[in-house]
């Protein structure tokens, strides 16, 4: 089985050819420039490829409710040109064949469930932190969706006592990925995060954040791992932190042994690396078939 995968991100698409063992046989990568230029590459990649099915995660925020007439639109993002940027008819209009759609984490986590670090689990919580922060949920054997999708890169949080930063989100200046994604940490330290030093008070002041977001997705959704990706993670020192941030948050309330004697077990890394987002893609290319 030939599945197409699209991992459709703010700064890169990357499209890759896979099967059902969540295999990555061939894959591409090019700049996120303005939609048309891009999806002419999309679509240039995909001519010959003979596959049987598409699966997409997006950066968004996405039209997912299959009753809307602007189902697969990119809705209103900031990213000039794709503001209610109909993705999905673009390429069903050149490729017949079943379409897995959703948003970029949520494709992350569904990839990680079935093939990575939460494998044989019912239930995880995905978060990038990189450009933006971006949440995918899987509860119960299915990824949530809702009103919209989840958008827990912009939930509120408390700053850190020592930490004067407005803010970087053009909506919300000081929510978590105002103050916690990629370039929020540049501009509160006129450096990128890969060129700050690990013992930087950047990661204390990082990992204060983040440790705020995944202590109240425990709370709320009591997910059985919690999977941080995206670059700013390839900072490895910010693990140890968020895992100190959440049990001191948790004082102890939450009562499971994943949490109070396996953490380094239950706030992970991705299984999948860097793949995560692409065999995410493939994994709803593949639900799509069974759902054909």
């Amino acid at each position: 089985m030939r599945i197409g995968a699209i991992e459709a991100g703010g700064t890169k698409f990357i499209c890759g050819i896979g099967n059902e063992q969540g295999v990555i046989q061939d894959r591409v990568s090019f700049p996120t420039e303005r939609p048309e230029r891009t999806l002419a590459n999309v679509i240039a990649y995909f001519k010959d490829k003979q596959v049987e099915a598409i699966g997409i995660g997006s950066f968004g925020p996405l039209n997912i409710d299959p009753e809307s007439p602007y189902y697969g639109y990119i809705t209103s993002t900031p990213k000039p040109g794709w503001g209610n940027y109909p993705l999905l008819n673009t390429l069903k209009n050149e490729f017949d064949v079943p379409y897995g759609w959703d948003t970029d984490v949520n494709a992350a986590a569904y990839g990680e469930a079935i093939w990575g670090a939460a494998r044989g689990l019912d239930s995880c919580v995905y978060y990038t932190v990189g450009t933006g922060i971006g949440v995918g949920v899987y509860s119960e054997g299915k990824l949530i969706h809702g009103l919209v999708h989840p958008e827990g890169g912009h939930v509120l949080t408390r700053r850190h006592p020592q930490d004067e930063f407005a803010g970087h989100c053009p909506y919300h200046r000081d929510c978590l990925e105002g103050m916690a994604a990629g370039p929020a940490i540049e501009a509160r330290w006129g450096r990128k995060g890969s060129e700050l030093p690990a013992d930087h008070p950047a990661w204390e002041i990082e990992a204060f954040y983040i440790g705020q977001a995944v202590s109240s997705v425990i709370l709320m959704l009591s997910p059985k791992k919690v999977i941080l990706g995206g670059g700013v993670m390839h900072q490895e020192q910010l693990f140890p932190l968020i895992r100190k941030e959440v049990l001191h948050n948790l004082n102890g309330y939450v009562q499971s042994d994943q949490l109070l004697a396996q953490i380094d077990a239950y706030i992970v890394p991705p299984g999948l690396g860097d793949n995560a987002g692409l065999a995410g893609a493939l994994a709803l290319g593949l639900k799509a078939v069974e759902q054909a």
